[in-house]
């Protein structure tokens, strides 16, 4: 694994698993309309770590009812539905209303993608926050390691997240900017504070 910071590039010369075809497979689509970047575990699996998850998080820009029925029928027509809704309205509803949806293959559950709308400015800032990490075949916009990194460590703070962090604290050692993780521990801290956390 190559790490030019410069460029905010990774690139990964490994044998694609399963995972990362069906990761580039969704994202596919999905860029074609709207920003999108891969947040949580999926980026420490996509940067070695050994691990199973059943789910790949992504943010994407938010977009109009227009834009939303144009990429789910994209979707649906490369032979993906959504879990935890039928209806093109309600999935968008519940998108608008902060809340997450699952989209998978048709007739499987698992994996699957969350998908959701940033809630705020700190979710926001990962659209210019981001890497991308070539694979042989195609590439994947991840959030900064900085970002993953702070967020495992002191938003979702679960033995499995830390263990991300560690793992990306690792393998990237001599590129990490801890000055970067400190502001965002701080701005965590702060929204956790103002959700009553």
């Amino acid at each position: 694994m190559e790490y030019n910071q410069e460029k905010k590039k990774i690139t990964c010369k490994r044998e694609l698993s399963e995972l990362d075809r069906f990761a580039l497979d969704f994202l596919g689509i999905i860029e074609r309309f709207t920003d999108y970047v891969v947040i949580s575990g999926y980026v420490s699996i996509l940067l070695g770590r050994s691990r199973v998850t059943e789910d790949i998080d992504i943010f994407i820009k938010k977009i109009t009812k227009e834009q939303f029925s144009n990429m789910y029928n994209a979707l649906k027509e490369a032979g993906f539905w959504c879990i935890n809704a039928e209806k093109e309205d309600e999935i968008f509803s519940y998108l608008e209303e902060g809340l997450a949806v699952r989209f998978s293959y048709e007739k499987t559950a698992i994996p699957n993608f969350e998908l959701k709308f940033p809630k705020d400015k700190l979710d926001e800032e990962v659209f210019s926050d981001f890497i991308i990490v070539e694979l042989p075949k195609g590439s994947i916009k991840i959030s900064s390691l900085e970002r993953h990194i702070a967020f495992k460590k002191y938003y979702l703070k679960s033995d499995k997240d830390k263990e991300d962090a560690k793992h990306i604290e690792e393998v990237f050692s001599s590129k990490i900017d801890y000055n970067k993780i400190n502001k965002l521990k701080e701005l965590i801290k702060n929204r956790n504070k103002n959700a009553g956390k």
